[in-house]
């Protein structure tokens, strides 16, 4: 596993933004949008599926709650060469509750035990959970111990907490990653009691520091939409992750190094906007990063926008920037 990891992130975390990512900061894990098992098992695997090389390491995530569907996902999974099969357990959405999975899972641990016991059977690569710390009435230290315990029994080592509860009904999931309060010390209490246990800590990290200070007491730490919005704090987060960092000086040569991937990209068919959304908060904080916005998103959606559009909008940019 790894000590630095970025969030599978619905509708952000795409093939193009991994791809991205990966430029910024060569040695964290990332992980796909979760996709449901049914999606892979009857719909087009191939183009859910299709990641760069230059992705790995790569983890997919899973949503489902049949043992038997998850595992025949994991193996399509395992096939197409991702490192890692994650299962959602955290996800409150109203849709996914819809389908059985996500956080409301945690009412079923041995479900979900089950689920880890099947896919490992039909997998070589690692399986494992992406949970909450609990959700509604059950949210007990013991209840939680539980869960994790009854997961593991069923061959989980790694487990990534989003230390919020989840709350089921009454909060949109926009909610559900602020309102209901962190409460770290149980994630690291979990990781004290059960050392043979991999624990990735999840929720609310923005900051280096902060990240710093959750490796104290857990194995990893998993950054979501910091390092989305932000995508220069990558940088920070490859030193974290122990690949030392540097490898870029300025802003601009990482989109100058995206070209060719655009380019070859929108030879296959991808336009330019579904890539270049990923790519607003680039220059966040510094001089010029208004404009660049605006210039991106003015002109990327547009017909026949090429990836020259990138390269006019670094124009956009004070010469220091």
């Amino acid at each position: 596993m790894h000590r630095i990891n970025v969030a599978p992130m619905m509708d952000w975390t795409d093939r193009h933004c991994r791809y991205f990512m990966r430029l910024l900061a060569p040695s964290v894990g990332l992980y796909t949008e979760m996709i449901t098992a049914a999606a892979l098992i009857h719909g087009d695997a191939l183009t859910l599926l299709k990641f760069d090389p230059t992705e790995h390491p790569v983890a997919l995530q899973i949503g489902g709650s049949d043992p038997a569907s998850m595992a025949e996902a994991a193996r399509i999974g395992a096939d197409a060469g991702y490192d890692e099969i994650n299962i959602n357990v955290g996800c409150p959405s109203d849709r996914v509750q819809s389908g059985a999975f996500g956080a409301c899972l945690m009412a079923e641990p041995g479900r979900v035990a089950d689920c880890v016991a099947a896919m490992r059977r039909e997998v070589d690569v690692p399986v494992t959970v992406k949970t909450r710390i609990g959700i509604d009435d059950l949210d007990s230290v013991e209840f939680f111990r539980d869960f994790i315990d009854t997961v593991a029994a069923g061959g989980c080592d790694t487990f990534v907490v989003h230390a919020r509860k989840a709350i089921l009904s009454g909060l949109s999931p926009k909610e559900n990653r602020t309102i209901p309060p962190l409460d770290y010390p149980r994630v690291y209490a979990l990781k004290r009691d059960r050392s043979d246990l991999t624990i990735i800590v999840n929720g609310g990290i923005a900051s280096s520091t902060a990240c710093r200070e959750h490796l104290r007491h857990v194995d990893g730490v998993m950054v979501g939409r910091q390092a989305y919005q932000h995508p220069w704090f990558l940088t920070e987060l490859e030193t974290l992750a122990g690949g030392g960092g540097g490898r870029w000086q300025d802003r601009s040569d990482v989109v100058l190094a995206m070209l060719p991937y655009v380019r070859r990209e929108m030879a296959e068919g991808a336009e330019l906007k579904h890539i270049a959304r990923h790519m607003l908060g680039l220059f966040a904080g510094q001089p010029g990063a208004r404009a660049w916005r605006r210039y991106l998103s003015e002109n990327a959606h547009r017909r026949g926008a090429s990836a020259d559009v990138l390269q006019d909008a670094l124009e956009q940019l004070p010469a220091a920037a």
